[in-house]
């Protein structure tokens, strides 16, 4: 994927051990910083074991932000239908939003478009980011998917939205709703079957009482642009 904003480690004073083990520090020596780049990451080589899962889920609104965000293909076209295209935008959502720094709550991911709810980075004022790392998604993936087509230069994402979650209960109807989009599209009766979202994830890593909070969540009223016909082969 796209460069990532530096990992700072916090500082340190180097150190040397005498004869007898004991930490002495050398005379002279100052407080360094180590700013560390992580390498791009190559979406078709990457295996699904190298995929960056997120921590167990937190269901609390963050003090930076947290978003609900929804992008489409062009014209809602099918690039991404099938396990191997699919399994590849599902690994470059986690990656891309792991190097940035955002913390995914919930996703799904389809042939035209995909869904996910973060909190922006803890590190910085504001949400910005969030452009530079879809834009680094999508061209990454725009690139691989027109060369598995043989399709120079055809655009492949139209655009994305997104939408400030500052309510709890939207926020957690939100959730909600992500985790339960496969089976609104009909390709699955039960969320966690479906293996390109976070359902599976989700009753994984949560404790008993949030999946209850969130899964009793009424999501039919929910106004959301969502009316993509989606590809069965996944």
């Amino acid at each position: 994927m796209g460069s990532a904003a530096p990992h700072r480690f916090s500082s340190a004073k180097k150190s040397a051990r005498g004869k007898s083990g004991v930490a002495l520090r050398l005379p002279g020596q100052a407080k360094m910083r180590l700013v560390q780049r992580r390498p791009p990451i190559n979406l078709a080589a990457a295996s699904l074991h190298a995929t960056p899962w997120p921590h167990a889920p937190m269901h609390q609104l963050g003090s930076r932000g947290t978003y609900f965000v929804a992008a489409s293909t062009l014209h809602h076209a099918p690039h991404f239908k099938g396990k191997k295209r699919l399994a590849v935008l599902h690994r470059g959502v986690l990656k891309v939003a792991w190097e940035f720094g955002w913390r995914l709550e919930a996703w799904a991911i389809f042939s035209n478009h995909y869904h996910f709810v973060a909190q922006s980075p803890e590190l910085e004022d504001d949400a910005k980011s969030l452009r530079r790392m879809l834009s680094s998604l999508h061209e990454k993936t725009a690139k691989w998917v027109n060369r598995l087509d043989r399709m120079p230069g055809r655009q492949v994402w139209f655009n994305f939205r997104e939408t400030t979650l500052t309510y709890e209960k939207s926020y957690l109807a939100r959730l909600n709703y992500t985790h339960q989009n496969a089976v609104k599209h009909g390709l699955v009766p039960v969320s966690n079957q479906y293996p390109w979202c976070s359902a599976r994830w989700f009753e994984r890593t949560a404790r008993p009482a949030q999946i209850t909070t969130i899964y009793r969540l009424k999501i039919d009223r929910l106004n959301l642009p969502d009316d993509f016909e989606v590809s069965p082969d996944w």
